[in-house]
């Protein structure tokens, strides 16, 4: 089998800080994820929760998404739970209809942060969907890490100056997630260039690329050693979640 490295040596040496994240007993992870619909914010949050709770940890996935009501973690939230996540929104049966509810924020989402354990946010896409942290209570307090999940494949997010100009409207940025895909057409040398153009943007703005997102399926094809960045092979959830 072939194995792709996404970095060349001068990509290696040009690119920004990366972000390694090391998690301990002590350390409460709180993060949110924001990115252009369709970027996979919704599934790397999910991947991120999952990810903390098998290091036995407690952990809370707080739907924040009433941008886009026909495609949130609502379908699947009985799925999480069984998986061991303690899930803030509203279930199938807690809503009606085709989604009427997309507009109303669950209660118990602006407190979450009163919870113990790690907390992670999947925020509605885009400017609007950024704006509704604003609606949480104690995010300075808890020191709030907000990751921006980029897909090379959306139109919003197509180029360098796409990607920057996006970026720059979302506020508060800390780190970028790269998560080039285009879905079951995924293939890897989309992920290679689209991931390039990521880490160059991401290198201009002096952001952080906290790491490179990976369908499992292409795990075979990838040395992640190679990679001067982190890489994590993740887990679709979402197609299950559309209304």
């Amino acid at each position: 089998m072939q194995h792709y490295t996404i970095y060349n040596h001068r990509a290696q040496e040009s690119l920004g800080g990366v972000v390694v994240v090391v998690v301990d007993a002590e350390t409460r992870v709180v993060e949110a994820y924001v990115g252009e619909y369709a970027s996979g914010k919704s599934e790397i949050a999910i991947n991120r929760a999952l990810e903390l709770k098998k290091l036995q940890r407690k952990v809370t996935l707080v739907d924040l998404d009433i941008v886009e009501p026909f495609y949130t973690l609502r379908p699947i939230k009985e799925l999480l739970e069984e998986e061991g996540l303690n899930i803030i929104a509203y279930s199938r049966k807690d809503s009606f209809g085709l989604g009427e509810t997309g507009a109303m924020l669950n209660p118990q989402a602006r407190w979450a942060l009163r919870i113990e354990g790690d907390i992670i946010f999947d925020i509605g896409y885009g400017v609007h969907g950024a704006r509704t942290l604003n609606l949480v209570e104690g995010t300075e307090e808890a020191k709030l890490i907000v990751l921006a999940v980029v897909n090379y494949m959306r139109p919003m997010t197509s180029s360098i100056e796409r990607i920057k100009d996006y970026i720059k409207e979302l506020g508060t940025v800390n780190a970028i997630v790269a998560n080039t895909h285009l879905g079951n057409d995924t293939t890897l040398d989309i992920i290679i260039k689209g991931n390039l153009e990521i880490f160059e943007a991401a290198r201009q703005m002096n952001i952080p690329i906290a790491y490179i997102a990976i369908e499992e399926r292409h795990r075979e094809f990838i040395n992640k050693e190679e990679f001067c960045t982190p890489v994590k092979f993740i887990q679709r959830y979402m197609p299950a979640a559309i209304w």
